[in-house]
């Protein structure tokens, strides 16, 4: 389990087949277990190896992607048999250290490093100060995060857009993405 930044906060992730360190994260945020944790990819095949990917959804990703776009798209068996997330909020970050990360490790279950329902911490001296002796390694950086989080999206039967969260990228550029001419 490690902590690294992002281009919108930093995460604390886990390998997204690792049990014990999906269940440290719950933990560690006293996060409920009703709320899924997102998982970041390195590219499109790492989603697509995980995720199922509407039309739009692959246009979106396409063209938002790397960035600060959470796309919840239903979940291969796999996901579903093995961690029981029958959809998976999906991500690929723009960030060099977060790539190379994900690269090497595969896709990873994260989410924002804070305890549950507080604001996410972005500054890697009080995230030392609170975490270094529960996770593995914490990645520190001179690059700056956003502190924004992504916008969240779904998508319904229809294959249109269903906002969760709106983070930089707004409803209307997503929209103008899937229909303008």
């Amino acid at each position: 389990m490690i902590i690294f930044p992002t281009d919108t906060v930093y995460g604390i992730g886990t390998k997204i087949f690792d049990l014990e360190g999906i269940e440290r994260i719950y933990k560690i945020k006293n996060r409920p277990k009703s709320k899924p944790l997102a998982c970041l990819c390195y590219d499109i095949n790492q989603i697509e190896s995980i995720a199922n990917l509407t039309e739009n959804a692959k246009k979106l990703a396409n063209n938002f992607l790397p960035g600060g776009l959470t796309l919840v798209v239903e979940s291969k068996p796999e996901v579903y048999q093995k961690i029981g997330y029958k959809t998976i909020g999906v991500r690929i970050p723009n960030s060099k250290i977060a790539l190379s990360i994900l690269k090497e490790n595969g896709p990873m279950l994260t989410t924002s490093v804070n305890d549950s329902g507080m604001v996410p911490l972005n500054e890697y001296h009080d995230i030392y100060n609170k975490y270094h002796d529960i996770v593995d390694f914490i990645y520190d950086t001179d690059s700056v995060s956003t502190n924004v989080p992504s916008t969240v999206i779904s998508f319904n039967d229809q294959d249109e857009v269903v906002l969760l969260r709106e983070g930089n990228i707004k409803l209307s550029d997503l929209n103008k993405c899937l229909y303008s001419k």
